[in-house]
């Protein structure tokens, strides 16, 4: 590895993230239409089968900030290498699995991997490539991650219509291989070299407590009732360990977060525009896929087809983001993502032409994909190197629990609602909100980005650095 030239290791690195991070988008949105038939096939409810992808967002959502902080105290290559391998063998798993209790396991299993794979790949590409490709190598990696997210829903419904659900997960085995090889051979070795080899472990008992208690209790809480003394349990013991986490981090001789990090106003406005993004995008095709099989009467396979366009956008949002970069602040590029998003969210609600659903429902992929895709590329571009992993770890907590609550949120809102009124005026009703709240932000994060330039906490106009990346940037102190 040492006799590389750094062109050489920077392409393997390259192949190694990339075909990663499209494996965990592809397996995360191809299983969505497959629930129904896993429950058919293992001969239980919907309800207990739809733990399949409640467990893995479960994982991911308490696992981030640990794996990106391994990985920067620890050892970036080898997080990854782990990360890999366990979603891999997590993927053997559910490949496998004889009933529901062992598929929940192994999708555990796997969403531990992809929680180590996704903040660890960010800050590994990060401290690889150089400042004047590094925006670019990050669009890119996101470009092809996204490539999954496209073809997800039509994988998942091919596969279910066809050969069977469980081919999803024998599809990730070589590619998972593949990339293990790859890091193996070209993934160099780096780390914080300012923090000590230790890790905050009450830390991060409690940080995972946290996203577990308010994911359980808002995943649970329709079949608990909201008032059960399992769901309020729940939202306790959230609350308490995420108080008990912000007096930990603050006493902490070496804490698993860095409480400045959110003193950085660019951090949290790209952190608060990403997350709303991927709420949007999880709730826009949640409610798509039910509009297209339960309202339309489409099959997986054909409701899978409709998805391409918007999905195809989303692809494209990677390597839209890291050019729009290039000449425009990362807030500013958030901001617009929330103005297309917004749009097309609200647009959608009112499309009754056929013909029109399918463009109005790509414009909604492409402003959604590009919040939450361009909020990873942003945060890099808003924090040290160094602090690379958990930067990204903290903002892909806040994207998957946050969309993971607002998917909950909507399934209770739809099964309220659905006896009294049509289904799709119920799905209509939940567009227009979601796309005046994106809009509202977006405006938010204009007037505080304004401001800050007004302050002096941030340049006045856009600051291209040699070879095109825009300069950082953190409010004085951050």
């Amino acid at each position: 590895m040492r006799a590389e030239t750094p062109a050489v290791r920077r392409r393997g690195v390259f192949v190694a993230v990339a075909v990663a991070l499209f494996c965990v988008q592809l397996d995360f949105f191809a299983l969505n239409l497959a629930v129904p038939g896993i429950a058919a096939d293992l001969g239980v409810t919907v309800s207990a089968a739809q733990w399949v992808l409640s467990a893995y967002m479960l994982a991911i959502g308490c696992f981030f900030v640990v794996g990106g902080r391994v990985g920067d105290v620890f050892g970036r290559r080898g997080a990854l290498l782990a990360g890999i391998a366990l979603f891999a063998a997590g993927s053997v798993g559910c490949a496998s699995a004889p009933g529901l209790g062992v598929l929940v396991v192994a999708r555990i299993v796997q969403g531990v991997g992809a929680a180590f794979v996704f903040p660890v790949s960010v800050s590994v590409v990060t401290n690889t490539f150089p400042d004047g490709t590094r925006a670019r190598a990050l669009g890119a990696v996101f470009g092809v991650a996204n490539i999954g997210t496209a073809l997800g829903p039509f994988v998942g419904g091919g596969f279910t219509q066809g050969p069977g659900w469980r081919w999803i997960f024998w599809a990730m085995v070589p590619l998972s291989l593949l990339s293990l090889f790859v890091a193996l051979v070209h993934v160099p070795h780096s780390r914080d070299v300012s923090a000590p080899r230790e890790l905050d472990l009450l830390g991060c008992a409690l940080i995972v407590c946290v996203p577990a208690g308010v994911t359980l209790a808002v995943e649970r809480g329709d079949a608990w009732g909201w008032g059960s003394a399992r769901t309020l349990l729940c939202f306790a013991v959230a609350v308490t360990a995420g108080v008990l986490f912000l007096v930990r981090e603050r006493r902490a001789r070496h804490p698993l977060v860095d409480l400045r990090l959110f003193r950085n106003v660019p951090y949290v406005l790209v952190t608060a525009m990403g997350s709303l993004s991927n709420m949007g995008y999880a709730v826009t095709v949640f409610l798509a896929t039910l509009y297209l099989q339960g309202v339309r009467g489409l099959s997986p396979l054909l409701a899978g087809t409709v998805f391409l366009a918007p999905a195809l956008l989303v692809a494209v949002s990677g390597p839209l983001g890291a050019r729009l970069g290039r000449y425009m602040r990362p807030t500013a590029v958030m901001a617009l993502a929330g103005v297309v998003a917004g749009t097309g969210m609200y647009a959608l609600a009112g499309v009754e032409v056929w013909w029109l659903y399918v463009p109005v429902f790509a414009w909604c992929g492409l402003g959604l994909g590009l919040g939450w895709t361009f909020s990873g590329v942003a945060t890099q571009q808003v924090v040290a190197p160094e602090r690379a992993g958990e930067a990204s770890g903290v903002l892909l907590t806040f994207l998957v629990t946050l969309g993971g609550i607002a998917l909950a949120g909507t399934a209770a809102v739809i099964s309220a609602s659905t006896p009294q009124r049509p289904p799709e005026d119920v799905y209509d009703a939940i567009l227009r909100l979601g796309g005046v709240v994106v809009l509202a932000v977006a405006v938010v994060v204009t007037a505080v980005r304004h401001r800050l330039e007004r302050l002096g906490r941030i340049t006045p106009r856009a600051v291209r650095a040699v070879g095109g990346d825009t300069a950082r940037e953190p409010g004085r102190g951050s």
